[in-house]
């Protein structure tokens, strides 16, 4: 699982760093606010660790545009700052956790872990996620920011073979095969048709790419 750190303190930073590779994570670190948004927005993250102050861009305006472009990667705050009102606001931007510091490494560590392992039940069990994507299984819906779409039987099964396969470019054949079944006829157009109507339900940020010539693909 990998984790970006956003921090401006280079000695905080490399701490941190230290501390979740030694405990087997991938972590990629950054100093300043509007970078770390950028990262963390373009990146396949499972957790950010977000300092509230920070140059280029405060933490809290990043956690507010983090929240609303993706609202499904967890965000615990780490910050010097620890009266009430800001923890408060924080967790109303989206935060999952707030620690302050000086902080207990071990205490950052476990809050830390608790956060990945319910992102992880997310991912392996009733949700698939890619990039601002994610698939509920359990009730057929679709969401991409704060576009929620309930999907048909054929447009879930699409999209969930997508998903299963993601990077990959799966071929309008293969599509028609594994959605539609083998007997059908395979100068249709309706796999076509089906992802143009995702596409319209989930909006231009879905990460559903047509590859010319050759099928479509789920980017990371």
């Amino acid at each position: 699982m990998r984790i970006l750190i956003v921090e401006d303190e280079a000695r905080i930073r490399a701490f941190l760093a230290r501390a979740f590779e030694a405990e087997g994570f991938g972590v990629d670190v950054v100093g300043d606010g509007e970078l770390g948004l950028a990262r963390a927005l373009a990146g396949q993250y499972d957790l950010v660790i977000l300092d509230l102050m920070l140059p280029g861009r405060s933490g809290l305006d990043a956690l507010r545009k983090l929240h609303h472009e993706k609202s499904d990667l967890p965000v615990l705050i780490l910050s010097a700052r620890s009266d009430l009102p800001i923890k408060l606001q924080s967790f109303e931007l989206g935060a999952v956790d707030y620690v302050a510091k000086p902080f207990s490494l071990d205490e950052l560590l476990a809050r830390a872990r608790v956060q990945l392992r319910r992102a992880r039940v997310a991912d392996d069990g009733t949700m698939i996620r890619v990039g601002t994507l994610v698939l509920d299984l359990a009730r057929r819906q679709a969401r991409v920011g704060d576009t929620v779409a309930d999907l048909s039987d054929r447009e879930f099964r699409l999209l969930h073979f997508l998903m299963q396969h993601v990077g990959q470019v799966v071929s309008r054949e293969r599509l028609l095969a594994e959605v539609w079944g083998y007997d059908f006829d395979p100068r249709s157009n309706v796999v076509d048709v089906c992802v143009r109507r995702l596409r319209r339900r989930l909006g231009p940020d879905a990460p559903i790419e047509t590859v010319r010539n050759a099928g479509y693909r789920a980017a990371a």
